[in-house]
């Protein structure tokens, strides 16, 4: 009976090694701990960043407060104490969004990734959502 567990063992200790080699230990910091700490680092943002970042954190966070499927609360709370630490050091202006995150990406979220997208790039563009440029203006 004992070495049939042998395998499973093995097999646990060699994602958990590969998980650790991956992210570095960190505990998971509780809720509001987290929610603050994010919000305390957007005032590190730009103006138009900070704003759109505050909206969407408290609109996640209000919206997961009522969860209760450990896994999920799990991935919630690492996902993001993640985007915490790439703010804190900066690396938000040139992070590119995996293919592997891509694929785990629902329908709906795909849709918001898109339109987040395209409102980016006509901000950039120099136009309003109106469709106006803002150079014409007079």
């Amino acid at each position: 009976m004992k070495n049939s567990h042998q395998p499973l063992y093995r097999a646990t200790q060699t994602l958990l090694r590969a998980r650790r080699a991956n992210r570095p230990a960190q505990p998971l910091l509780p809720p509001i701990h987290l929610y603050r700490r994010i919000l305390r680092e957007h005032r590190n943002l730009p103006a138009l960043q900070r704003e759109l970042g505050d909206q969407y954190v408290k609109n996640e966070f209000r919206l997961h407060r009522s969860a209760e499927n450990p896994l999920h609360i799990v991935g919630f709370l690492t996902s993001w104490q993640d985007y915490l630490r790439m703010i804190t050091k900066g690396d938000w202006i040139d992070e590119a969004m995996s293919s592997e995150v891509l694929q785990k990406l629902s329908s709906d979220q795909v849709v918001q990734l898109y339109e987040l997208m395209k409102e980016t790039q006509q901000f950039r563009a120099g136009e309003t959502p109106d469709g106006d440029n803002s150079d014409t203006k007079q």
